[in-house]
């Protein structure tokens, strides 16, 4: 009989657990076709932050870490979010069980149970070990593309309104409000804080010429399109990081319009602008991640020629 598998429990992790950590993310992602810990978690591993979260590690025999569980415990109202990740050489030992078993403790402590449980990439495996636990389906993330390659509109800008480049120093609270306007309805990105724009501008795939604002002639702020490339060479400085198993691909990283601007076809005509800036910068794709449920947007992105790619799912556990 396999003995049950042994998972260590920490509010820290140490710079080489760290390191551990990313290297066995990038492994399973490798492997799966999709990275199993989402952007926010791996900022909070690399530059760490004021949110507790709660760091479940299981380890091999030669005390390296082979399975991994981040659990965030910051909302009140909706509970724990946990996100995990195995190595693809240390499955069907058990840990993936036990790193949820741990995850559900942590919930039971300090959030009265409640917990959500995504997995990235929508795997058969990991959506039939959520249902043996007792969760249920609760929302599902599209990751959609498009080719650059094929035909692009041009962009039409309402009348009044201009596009600029992002300014580091100058735009932060104008554009957190904005941003925190436009997706108020947003279980995440309407949350964020001057803390989490900071750290993506402190990224190495941060490019300022790639954060698309587009003002009216008062320079009021009416909406924008982040931008983002991965794969590039200038995105892996941290040691022990192997390359992309890809070439370098761009994401409409965030999109939004302000409440006050809806309905004149800025959502449109930004989505646009930041596709062309990424096709001149050469690549030949772009991606984007959008709820399932946000139809409206859904449709747009359809309408410009985007398909379906892949899904993370959120499980919610049943209490």
């Amino acid at each position: 009989m396999i003995p049950a598998p042994t998972v260590l429990r920490a509010d820290h992790l140490s710079p080489e657990q760290v390191e551990q950590v990313l290297t066995l993310m990038q492994a399973a992602g490798d492997t799966d076709g999709a990275l199993p810990l989402s952007e926010h978690v791996v900022l909070h591993l690399r530059h760490g932050g004021e949110a507790p979260a709660v760091h479940l590690l299981a380890l091999g025999d030669d005390r390296q870490v082979v399975g991994y569980a981040h659990v965030d415990t910051t909302d009140a109202v909706e509970g724990a979010s946990a996100e995990l990740v195995v190595h693809p050489l240390h499955r069907r030992r058990g840990l993936g069980r036990a790193l949820v078993t741990a995850a559900m403790a942590v919930a039971d402590e300090r959030c009265a149970g409640r917990l959500r449980l995504w997995a990235h990439g929508d795997h058969p495996s990991a959506s039939a070990l959520a249902i043996r636990l007792g969760f249920d389906r609760a929302r599902v993330l599209l990751q959609l593309r498009r080719s650059l390659f094929a035909p692009l509109e041009e962009v039409a800008l309402p009348a009044g309104v201009s596009l600029r480049a992002f300014r580091p120093g100058e735009d932060d609270e104008k554009w957190l409000a904005v941003n925190n306007a436009a997706f108020a309805w947003h279980p995440e990105q309407g949350k964020w804080t001057l803390d989490d724009l900071h750290a993506r501008i402190r990224e190495p795939w941060f490019e300022a010429a790639g954060f698309l604002l587009a003002e009216d002639e008062d320079g009021r702020l009416l909406g924008f399109h982040w931008t983002k490339v991965h794969g590039e060479a200038h995105t892996h400085p941290h040691d022990g990081e192997e390359p992309h198993a890809h070439e370098p691909i761009g994401e409409v990283y965030v999109l939004g319009v302000s409440p006050d601007a809806h309905g004149g076809g800025l959502g449109r005509a930004l989505t646009l602008a930041g596709l062309w800036h990424l096709r001149n910068r050469g690549l030949a794709q772009v991606m984007l991640y959008v709820d399932e449920s946000n139809t409206r947007a859904v449709g747009l992105y359809q309408r410009l020629g985007f398909v379906r790619w892949a899904n993370d799912v959120s499980f919610q556990r049943s209490l």
